[in-house]
């Protein structure tokens, strides 16, 4: 079996191949920056974006495709999530029209908006961040494009990710970067949000157990499915790196579109985990 990442040198696509490597499959791997892509993968610099139609066989026919190629993934109201929106559709209808017979593509909590609760894979969306509406839109668009075709497919849907924190854009990485200027305090929320947080090391094994296997498909909750608070994380956070930056509180008040608690459904990915053992 080959699966091939696109996106495979960003934050998350990086800890995906070097995941499935150690589980011994073989990857092959492409992005415009191969930098950070572990060497034991067959990477691959190529555009996947050009519209070709062949595109299928440019990529080497793989066995799964996991597209996980997204611009400015932090930049939540960044134009280029509605200018881009197509080209993934096109690239997604190509390799399948191609060939592929199973594809993933990483979604987000983001595609949800504003929700109290546990989020499942019936949960209605109303993203209000360009992000997440480029991200819905494409959902539903595959789901239409791909409703009578012989193709697995699934919905890698990720919530709030932390670890490798010099590397992303989170709460985390911000407070390191605090520390590193020598600051005494980072202000702060009340951190009373609760949230499901899983560290990029524990989602890159979800999705690569997921898409291992073609008995669980559609969407799928890639978290804890545990809600915590932001200020239990952050607190913790400090003690385990040891910083000596104190918390801020009630700086900056709670933000409207922000749930007082959301976390996402596990039985999906604890049945994939439990087909693994």
């Amino acid at each position: 079996m080959t699966v091939l990442i696109t996106g495979a040198g960003g934050y998350i696509g990086s800890h995906v191949v070097k995941t499935l490597l150690d589980m011994g499959v073989n990857v092959s791997a492409v992005d415009n920056n191969t930098e950070r892509i572990d060497f034991r993968a067959n990477i691959i610099e190529h555009n996947i974006f050009s519209g070709s139609k062949d595109i299928y066989d440019q990529l080497g026919r793989p066995d799964v495709c996991v597209h996980m190629a997204w611009r400015d993934g932090f930049v939540h109201n960044a134009d280029s999530h509605l200018k881009n929106l197509y080209s993934h559709y096109e690239f997604v209808e190509n390799m399948v029209n191609g060939g592929l017979k199973h594809i993933a593509v990483m979604g987000t909590m983001h595609e949800i908006g504003y929700h109290e609760g546990e989020i499942n894979e019936d949960t209605p969306t109303n993203p209000y961040s360009l992000y997440g509406i480029a991200k819905n839109s494409l959902r539903q668009s595959l789901i239409t494009f791909l409703k009578n075709k012989d193709v697995t497919f699934q919905w890698l849907r990720a919530f709030y990710i932390y670890g490798d924190d010099l590397k992303n854009n989170s709460i985390f990485t911000k407070i390191l970067q605090a520390e590193e200027e020598g600051k005494e305090l980072f202000p702060f929320s009340t951190g009373e949000n609760k949230y499901d947080f899983v560290t990029v090391d524990e989602l890159a094994q979800q999705i690569s157990l997921s898409v291992l296997q073609t008995e669980v498909d559609g969407v799928i909750n890639c978290c804890s499915g545990k809600p915590v608070s932001l200020k239990e994380m952050v607190e913790n956070f400090l003690e385990q790196k040891g910083l000596k930056i104190k918390l801020q509180y009630g700086v900056y008040p709670e933000r409207p579109y922000d749930s007082p608690a959301i976390w996402g459904n596990d039985e999906k990915i604890q049945r994939i985990v439990a087909l693994s053992n």
